[in-house]
């Protein structure tokens, strides 16, 4: 039986350029489980944020399936799917600037079919420190918050609505280096231990490097391509990732 939260099966995607059709994606399969970090790697226009925008329901695929615990994501709804089953953080962090970190986080409860028991306040809060934000900044209008700040937010929105699937288009790439690994080590703790499915798009090795999986796309198949790197070929501290994948030429 498998063990997948969220499948694709011969996802393909393209659209029309002119007089030509041009095919970002091809019969795209590929399968991610609750309890790992996933990172989505590749060239500038290889279709990564495409393939983050099927299966976050921003999009539909010209054909192929986008399964969640086995079920179309069409046949769930989009609109349910994208308010209860996943979370998506943004580059830009995509926050309401007049808002206090602490009120971000509660429109998102307040968006959810999901009950939420207690003191909305108080459950924002605490997701808020999860992600390392304490109860003053979480005061604070996000616009006086700094870049790693206003990500964390974002974080504790998305993990507000106890979604299984938490997917991040680019998290890092405002970011300087130390902030950076910061977040990811946030999603590291997201995929271990609360059991999350964290799927990141990133361009940045060093994001990517610190993954539990890592898939490439290649522009020449329109498709992932890949292999396990061997014992040798890993860094130290690498060799506790249990799979990681990268492009074969």
């Amino acid at each position: 039986m498998s063990n997948a939260v969220l499948e694709t099966r011969n996802l393909t995607y393209s659209f029309q350029d002119g007089r030509h059709r041009r095919t970002i994606l091809e019969d795209v399969s590929s399968s991610f489980e609750k309890g790992k970090l996933y990172a989505i790697v590749g060239a500038s226009g290889s279709g990564k944020t495409t393939f983050l925008s099927l299966i976050g329901a921003l999009d539909s695929p010209e054909s192929g399936e986008v399964l969640y615990v086995g079920k179309n994501i069409k046949e769930i709804g989009y609109e349910y799917y994208r308010r209860n089953i996943i979370g998506i953080v943004f580059q830009n962090y995509n926050l309401v600037q007049y808002m206090t970190a602490a009120e971000n986080v509660m429109v998102a409860m307040g968006i959810t079919d999901k009950k939420i028991e207690g003191n909305h306040q108080e459950y924002a809060l605490k997701m808020l420190e999860k992600v390392g934000i304490d109860r003053k900044t979480a005061s604070r209008t996000v616009n006086k918050l700094s870049g790693g700040e206003q990500q964390r937010v974002a974080i504790a929105r998305a993990l507000s609505t106890d979604v299984d699937i938490i997917m991040a288009d680019e998290p890092t790439g405002n970011l300087d280096y130390d902030t950076s690994m910061n977040i990811v080590d946030i999603f590291l703790r997201l995929a271990h231990e609360m059991n999350k499915c964290v799927i990141i798009v990133t361009h940045d090795l060093s994001v990517a490097q610190k993954a539990d999986v890592r898939l490439q796309l290649n522009p020449r198949t329109k498709s992932f391509e890949t292999r396990k790197d061997s014992e040798k070929e890993k860094k130290p501290e690498e060799k506790k990732l249990s799979d990681v994948f990268y492009l074969v030429d």
